[in-house]
């Protein structure tokens, strides 16, 4: 046996994040660690990384007691672990990446060719293609992730640990690390994978570990357990199938027409954006991190001023009106960024769940707050949305991260506005929450409002949206139907294929 972490088990004061927790690896094996946000995966994954210390416990590594002080000390033992964030230098070449703090030299000076040339005999013996002399910054998301694994083989891991490796890649280059991870165990490394996505977990991994509330419930081998039922161990419940009835579409509830937003000097964030979105539909905008997805949404919602273009909102024109002003014409926003656009981290639950209706009824009158009304309507946002809390006067900074979101989820929705534009709503909540969560953004839908919804996850754009626009390098590079692409097509038009593609005319 490769790795036995043995009852292991930690906690944060009265909080138990591992409750003997024991996992086995063996050479070559592909092991998924499953689980709903704060099972208690990471934690473990911490512990083994060096990371954080366990309370009671304990690691072999190949049949001798391994103790882990930092993760230099894993790392030394060949466990190496590519992390959600990458940790690259960016105006860095993919040699320099690789090799750093263990380069060649001659003399003082660095051996440019000869790390060039290590890194291209390592990167084709594990058929990791890379170019050594780009800089990192040029490379994209897949292959900047290729770059890590490639350090991490360089440092001679025989234990690599993926944590949530698909969360940032299209289609396309989820199916390329699948391929990199069965080519990595045919060699003889063996592999922890930590993920959400079970269709993944289907796909490549030789068995699989569900946690639920810090324990192991279940180990089984791939092929003889389901997607229903790894869903099911992880929440503790049957999670319905939910069917999409075809969209009844309305009038126009937002249209923006010809927007645009200059960037660095001589650069153009935003290229002449025409989106609609109607009455009783919920339409998607996909695309890799980073394409202005983010600025189009600051826009829209009053964060950001654009140089040209025109906003109508309800029948309102909102050009390049305040947030306030916008969110009284009728729209609720759910940011992707729940701590900086989110929320107040310092105020109460309470205090969180009123914001933007402190001057409403019947939450004040005569600008007097009605504290027992604020109170109720707290506690039944926490209640309906499962919001994990000791007490409504605690501190938002206080809650998960999976908790905070809920709560934000469910003030922007009550707020029952004819347009709702969820940014990333399900980003680090668990299952049973999620699917809650697209319960009400259906139900939204089909009483007849509107949701723009902004996400990573391609799957979530592909289940719930009528329609689907597509960004690349600011620019809206195609629109379809919903029933009538594929998450590949999809995944091609995110990484510029037909680039520019002419938008579809919605009457």
């Amino acid at each position: 046996m490769l790795l036995h972490m043995h009852q292991i088990s930690k906690s944060y004061g009265p909080v138990t994040a591992n409750d003997q927790v024991s996992i086995e690896l063996h050479q070559g094996d592909i092991l998924a660690i499953v689980g709903e946000n704060g099972a208690g995966k990471s934690t473990l994954m911490k512990i083994l990384y060096g990371l954080e210390q366990p309370d009671n416990g304990t690691i072999y590594l190949n049949d001798r007691q391994v103790v882990f002080h930092r993760p230099s000390d894993a790392m030394a033992q060949g466990i190496g672990m590519v992390q959600q964030h990458f940790m690259l230098f960016g105006s860095m070449t993919v040699a320099e990446n690789v090799v750093y703090r263990k380069e060649t030299r001659k003399g003082l000076l660095m051996d440019h060719r000869r790390n060039q040339a290590l890194v291209k005999e390592l990167s084709q013996r594990y058929h990791l293609p890379v170019d050594p002399q780009a800089v990192v910054d040029d490379c994209p998301v897949g292959l900047q992730q290729r770059i890590e694994i490639l350090k991490i083989l360089y440092q001679d891991a025989h234990i690599i640990i993926f944590d949530e490796p698909s969360a940032v890649l299209t289609p396309l280059e989820v199916e390329d690390l699948l391929k990199t991870m069965e080519q990595l165990s045919r060699l003889g490394k063996s592999i922890i994978l930590i993920t959400h996505k079970l269709r993944e977990v289907m796909a490549v991994a030789h068995r699989v570990v569900v946690m639920r509330d810090g324990r192991v419930i279940s180990v089984s081998d791939t092929s003889e357990t389901s997607l229903e039922k790894m869903s099911y161990e992880m929440v503790g419940r049957q999670i319905p199938t939910r069917h999409m009835t075809p969209p009844t579409v309305g009038t126009p509830l937002l249209e923006v027409t010809g927007l645009s937003l200059k960037g660095e000097p001589g650069t153009i964030t935003l290229h002449d954006i025409h989106l609609q979105l109607r009455q009783g539909e919920i339409v998607g905008i996909a695309g890799v991190s980073g394409n202005g997805q983010s600025e189009l949404i600051r826009c829209l919602t009053g964060l950001q001023a654009y140089d040209t273009g025109q906003v109508m909102l309800n029948g309102t024109d909102v050009t390049q009106a305040s947030a306030g002003m916008i969110r009284e014409a009728g729209l609720a926003h759910i940011p992707e960024d729940r701590y900086a656009w989110g929320s107040a981290p310092a105020a109460t639950l309470a205090e969180n769940a009123l914001v933007g209706a402190e001057g409403r009824h019947p939450f004040s009158r005569s600008g007097i707050l009605n504290l027992r009304q604020v109170n109720a309507h707290a506690a039944h946002l926490i209640q309906d949305y499962d919001v994990k809390a000791a007490s409504l006067f605690q501190q938002m900074a206080s809650l998960s991260g999976g908790n905070a979101q809920k709560l934000i989820v469910a003030r922007e929705i009550a707020r029952k506005t004819p347009v709702l534009i969820a940014c990333e709503p399900t980003r680090g909540i668990d299952i049973g929450a999620m699917e809650y969560i697209h319960g009400q953004l259906i139900e939204k839908r089909d009483q007849g409002d509107g949701v723009l919804l902004v996400s990573s996850e391609l799957s979530e754009i592909m289940d719930l949206c009528d329609r689907i626009y597509v960004m690349f390098e600011g620019r809206l590079n195609g629109e379809f139907i919903r029933g009538e692409v594929d998450e590949k097509t999809l995944g091609l038009y995110m990484l510029g294929g037909n680039r520019h593609a002419p938008q579809t005319a919605l009457g």
